[in-house]
């Protein structure tokens, strides 16, 4: 190994081997010298430390000959220590590389990861100069001469997409048929008894929560819990190795591998709002001590301290065109070499801010949208953040879907009887065509889901009304307020056979609006099987039995209807077009894309507050060209009230008559049945759909 850096090159940022020595290069602008700390195999021991020779621009670089792959390292940044300026340098904490593929090595909870003194009275204004090395992973010098496989993408077309929201190890921890080296890791997720349930249910798209690197929050230590959502990332290039089996990180890239070949897209839950050194109080870990002025969004006027859009102690400011390239550069990684199909931005708005606030046409989202490679993906936000102006739902650029939450708690207060939801619901249906029928956008860009990982499980909503999350150790404080949730009359489990039968009846209910809406719809892992969190409806430290889903307790007559009411989507077009329908009149026949009529065949009351009972008829929509019409319609019938009434079904096409295709208050819920038009009933509390079936007269 030489024992000089010679100058190196700015261009590819990160520790690159290329056959004869390592590159390296890493982004400060504010920094007066950069060290480079070289360590033994074990990482015990620091072997070297060598100033980066040359510095173009804000890249600081260098090359050391001979230095092999897998070589573990660190830097020092040397330059102001003043907070109440926005610089935080301290060359006594050892940082990782942001660009780092890998980290090996634990993050110890212990104050000399702080800049400063804790214990002084100005906290941060001090300086600590003990050394956090022992305290940090190291990152490891990737290997730049081995290319990455090519990625065999699915290419799921967005107006098929059914998304399932997975966490990696809540997914397969309990899931059975698996060997136990393998439970709770990636393996496990591309395992062939986990890819048969997802095939299963129809699941086009998995979508992951982090799987980026990331750490547990000291608070959370500190209670004996653990950061189990993973929205605390601290290397942005590095799979989290917690859910790492035999084949180690590998593992990750064979596991979406194995998904693409059975037809599944990867997407991935991304966080680049923030990051794991958290406020002036937090630690300095790698942005921080490199660059803290650059990296993170500071108050103006007060730049000791941290702008909190994200409320996670800091905002990533992205921007600023180094930090903006990070983030391209980590999101093209997991593109090319890892195959992932697409994200989904936690906290999109936070990413999209300038000095004025959010800007749909700010330097994230151009660039983005203008990246050959990113542009070609699924792109979803979460549309909103804490800070001011932050719910920005409709107001992404068209290539865009977008978390609708208000899909789900308009879903929720129909079920439970809410006043004025019915018309509200009407919207939903449709792909809630208010906020997104603009700028060219499609139905699909409303990602329809009656709950997620935050907040409670599907079954929960059923279950109770209230939350239980004292396990969080916030004294039951912490989690959603409002729920919109019904317990059918008993809060928590019930042996009353009336009140399961009611809460099973609204599960089934619920999960046929979903199906039957416009737009794409998400469906939470385990709510296919009624999984519970026993009423935590933020479990996000609960790497437990609480947190992971309960296979063990599956309802098997809840699963069967998840798997029927997919194919009925998978086989009818017009629950799932890419257009909006606005009750316009199709030039192929006069008839309207889509029509509203009450049970008894009147148009709707659409000033009723009381509103309960809807029904719909559905055709191609009429924006749809000609040669793309299909003959498809459905019809499909709301009734939250609990006594039943009868329909009148709408005429259908010549040659063709009704047929019953779902019943949630039916035994034989999804078996096509001959129906009486004239005496056609709907149960309460249930959900009906009707197709067209061709008379025997009219082959």
């Amino acid at each position: 190994m030489s024992q000089h850096l010679t100058a190196g090159r700015p261009h590819q940022l990160g520790a690159v081997f290329d056959g004869a020595g390592t590159n390296f290069a890493v982004f400060s602008e504010n920094a007066q010298k950069i060290e480079l700390c070289l360590f033994s195999p074990d990482g015990k021991t620091e072997l070297r430390r060598l100033a980066l020779p040359e510095r173009t621009g804000p890249v600081w670089h260098g090359y050391l000959a001979d230095l092999p792959a897998g070589t573990l390292y660190g830097y020092r940044a040397h330059g102001q220590y003043a907070p109440e300026h926005g610089h935080r340098f301290n060359p006594n904490k050892l940082l990782q590389d942001p660009y780092s593929r890998e980290y090996r090595g634990d993050w110890i909870k212990n104050s000399a990861t702080l800049g400063f003194d804790q214990l002084a009275p100005s906290e941060d204004l001090t300086f600590d100069a003990r050394d956090s090395a022992p305290f940090v992973p190291r990152s490891v010098v990737r290997d730049g001469t081995r290319s990455p496989a090519p990625v065999q993408r699915p290419r799921i077309n967005r107006s098929e997409m059914l998304i399932y929201e997975a966490h990696v190890k809540g997914l397969t921890q309990e899931f059975p048929d698996l060997p136990d080296d393998i439970k709770g890791t990636y393996e496990a997720l591309a395992s062939e008894p986990v890819l048969a349930h997802l095939q299963s249910l129809g699941i086009t798209t998995v979508e992951l929560l982090p799987v980026h690197s990331f750490i547990d929050d000291s608070f959370l230590l500190e209670r004996d819990l653990v950061n189990y959502w993973g929205y605390n990332t601290v290397g942005f290039f590095a799979p989290e190795p917690r859910y790492c089996g035999p084949s180690g990180l590998a593992g990750f890239r064979a596991m979406v591998d194995r998904l693409h070949k059975a037809g599944i897209e990867v997407i991935l839950d991304v966080v680049y709002n923030h990051t794991a050194e958290g406020d002036q109080r937090g630690p300095t870990l790698s942005y921080r001590g490199l660059d803290n002025a650059a990296y993170y969004r500071l108050l103006n006027g007060q730049p000791r301290y941290y702008v909190n859009d994200t409320g996670c102690g800091n905002t990533l400011n992205a921007s600023h065109p180094f930090v903006l390239r990070m983030v391209l550069d980590s999101l093209r990684f997991w593109a090319e070499e890892m195959g992932v199909d697409g994200f989904r931005f936690d906290l999109a708005t936070t990413l999209c801010r300038e000095v004025n606030g959010y800007d749909p046409s700010g330097s994230f989202l151009d660039a983005l949208r203008q990246d050959p490679v990113l542009a070609e993906l699924h792109l979803i936000a979460e549309p909103w953040d804490i800070g001011p102006g932050g719910y920005q739902l409709g107001q992404f650029p068209p290539e865009f879907g977008e978390w609708n939450d208000k899909y789900r708690d308009t879903a929720r207060r129909y079920w439970r009887g809410d006043q004025h939801s019915a018309q509200e619901l009407a919207a939903c249906l449709l792909g809630s065509a208010g906020q997104f029928d603009k700028g060219g956008r499609r139905a699909w860009s409303s990602v329809n889901f009656l709950s997620s990982h935050d907040g409670f499980t599907l079954a929960d909503v059923t279950r109770y009304n209230e939350r239980h999350n004292l396990a969080n150790k916030e004294q039951g404080r912490d989690g959603h307020h409002s729920n919109y949730s019904d317990n059918c009359g008993v809060e928590g489990p019930s042996e009353d056979p009336k009140i399961n039968a009611r809460r099973h009846r609204r599960q089934l209910n619920m999960l046929a609006t979903l199906f039957l809406s416009q737009g794409t719809p998400m469906l939470l892992a385990g709510d296919e099987i009624g999984n519970s969190q026993a009423g935590n409806n933020n479990a996000y430290c609960q790497d437990n039995p609480i947190g992971w889903i309960n296979w063990a307790e599956q309802d098997d007559a809840l699963l069967g209807f998840v798997r029927r009411l997919s194919r009925f989507r998978k086989d009818h077009m017009c629950v799932r077009q890419s257009r909006f329908l606005h009750g316009a009149l199709r030039a192929s026949d006069g008839l309207k894309d889509v029509e509203w009529i009450g049970f008894d065949g009147e148009p709707l009351q659409w000033r009723d507050p009381g509103l309960s009972s809807i029904g719909l008829t559905l055709r191609s929509s009429a924006e749809v060209a000609d040669h793309e019409l299909e003959g498809d319609m459905v019809f499909i019938a709301f009734n939250r009230d609990p006594i039943p009434a009868q329909i009148a079904l709408p005429e259908g096409p010549e040659g063709f008559h009704w047929v019953r295709a779902i019943d949630t208050a039916a035994a034989d819920v999804f078996e096509l049945c001959e129906i009486d038009p004239e005496k056609t009933i709907i149960e309460g509390n249930s959900v009906l759909a009707f197709v067209l079936s061709r008379n025997e007269d009219n082959p």
